[in-house]
């Protein structure tokens, strides 16, 4: 692990890409681990190689790096009891089995949610039995749901999503003291928040909002902070922002940059409670949300203090340069080049990743995805990933602000320290590395120890 603290005083032609074949392109730059290019513009390692160097031996669950991610996420849960390692090495085996593919991964993680969801055999289980399986069968849900435009039924989207939540909103009704739920107005689609307190006494806490990036879940949050947060006599927000969870799929509300406006309701929300600390109101935000949570801080002043996990500027970069490549100043060149010369090129698995990639930035994506159709329109949602940039904002931030990387970041490499480097808060930079299992985007395999910087850092910034 690198620690550094800071506490200021005040390409490639596209025709001959494209008749190379677009496949090869997002095989080394577009998968769920594949890595973008570097913020100098060089090339980085492709997906398999990097993957193999930082997920050795036991590590390797599956030989595609992309599905070895996702497992590696599943089984990293588990020290949270939102998983089990025999439950996860059981599907893994079963899925290796099979085949791996979109469809015996779906269809393994489904039914082990839904076995979770039913009784035990062999007795009856009580409560804290039942709410545990219920937490274990969200992650699952949530693993079948990453992957399901790739498989057989890509219109079982919305079941798969709506399944998880089902299973999340029983765990959080046996919880002690369980969650106070409610929905945040925002525009005209509120926002559903769950808040978690350690007791039901009403003393007044420091509270952490925690933000879920472009795919996550909310079982994702529970990993990584919630029963951190309560450990530490802290209360924990969980809410579903435009772009995530019931949002995206259920309400068909797409990813906004204006990231500030989703927080201030919630920080007034919380602000009429009794049992919140107002001068204690911190921010993190997991994945992409590296990217939302700093756009927050530079203009929400309420704010205590924030996370980058990891830090984030331009989420577009996170895409390889030679789908960049396709974005012209005009809408209709775009789409032509798109629909005429990449589409037809795109193997089946690298349409299936397109189509999740884009699905939080367009309705019509998506839609069209659980159709099995990919979309035709790539311009509008390409330049709304292009509105969540951030560079000329990270100047306003006056929060105290950690940022965190990661050895082998496959997303977003260079991006974190670049926006350490442009912080002129107060400012500290963590690299989490593979000696300490680590490494790759989020610590899938170590959110304990991820949890554990964050809230000391917290701890002893407020």
């Amino acid at each position: 692990m690198t620690h550094e603290t800071n506490t200021p005083a005040t390409g490639t032609a596209r025709r001959s890409l494209l008749t190379a074949g677009a496949g090869a392109v997002l095989a080394t730059g577009c998968s769920r681990l594949a890595p973008a290019s570097d913020r100098q513009g060089g090339p980085s390692a492709t997906a398999t190689t990097q993957g193999a160097d930082l997920t050795p031996g036991a590590m390797t669950l599956f030989d595609d790096p992309s599905y070895n991610f996702n497992g590696l996420l599943a089984l990293g849960a588990s020290g949270a009891g939102a998983a089990e390692v025999g439950e996860v090495l059981t599907a893994v085996n079963a899925i290796n089995r099979a085949g791996m593919s979109a469809q015996s991964y779906v269809t393994t993680f489904s039914r082990l949610g839904d076995r979770l969801m039913a009784p035990p055999e062999g007795g009856e289980p009580d409560g804290q039995t039942t709410r545990f399986r219920a937490l274990r069968a969200a992650q699952y849900y949530g693993q079948a749901l990453f992957f399901v435009l790739g498989s057989d039924t890509p219109g079982d989207e919305e079941r798969l999503y709506k399944a998880g939540r089902a299973a999340w909103d029983r765990f959080c009704s046996l919880c002690e003291p369980p969650p106070v739920t409610d929905r945040v107005p925002y525009g005209n689609t509120p926002l559903p928040v769950w808040f978690f307190r350690p007791d039901g006494s009403g003393e007044r806490r420091p509270t952490v909002i925690l933000t879920n990036g472009s795919d996550g879940q909310n079982v994702d949050m529970w990993t990584y902070g919630v029963p951190a947060a309560l450990n530490r006599g802290w209360n924990a927000l969980v809410y579903d922002g435009p772009g995530q969870g019931q949002l995206l799929f259920v309400d068909q509300v797409t990813f906004t940059p204006t990231w500030e406006k989703v927080v201030a309701p919630l920080i007034d929300w919380l602000s009429r409670r009794q049992d919140v600390d107002t001068r204690k109101i911190a921010l993190t935000g997991l994945s992409m949300a590296g990217d939302l949570v700093p756009r927050a801080a530079a203009f929400e002043p309420r704010l205590a203090a924030a996370v980058a996990m990891p830090g984030c500027v331009e989420p577009w970069r996170g895409f390889p340069p030679e789908i960049r490549q396709i974005l012209r100043p005009g809408k209709a060149e775009t789409n032509e080049i798109w629909n005429k010369e990449v589409v037809p090129n795109l193997p089946e698995a690298d349409a299936a990743t397109m189509k999740k990639r884009f699905e939080p930035f367009s309705v019509p994506a998506m839609l069209a995805a659980r159709q099995g159709k990919i979309f035709t329109d790539f311009y509008t949602p390409a330049r709304a990933v292009q509105a969540l940039t951030i560079t000329d904002v990270v100047s306003r931030i006056r929060t105290p602000m950690l940022v965190l990387d990661y050895e082998g970041e496959q997303f977003y490499p260079g991006q974190p320290r670049e926006l350490y480097d442009k912080l002129t808060s107060p400012k500290d930079y963590v690299k989490l590395t593979a000696a300490e299992g680590a490494q790759l985007h989020c610590s899938p395999m170590a959110p304990q120890l991820h949890c554990e910087v964050v809230f000391d850092w917290l701890q002893e910034t407020l």
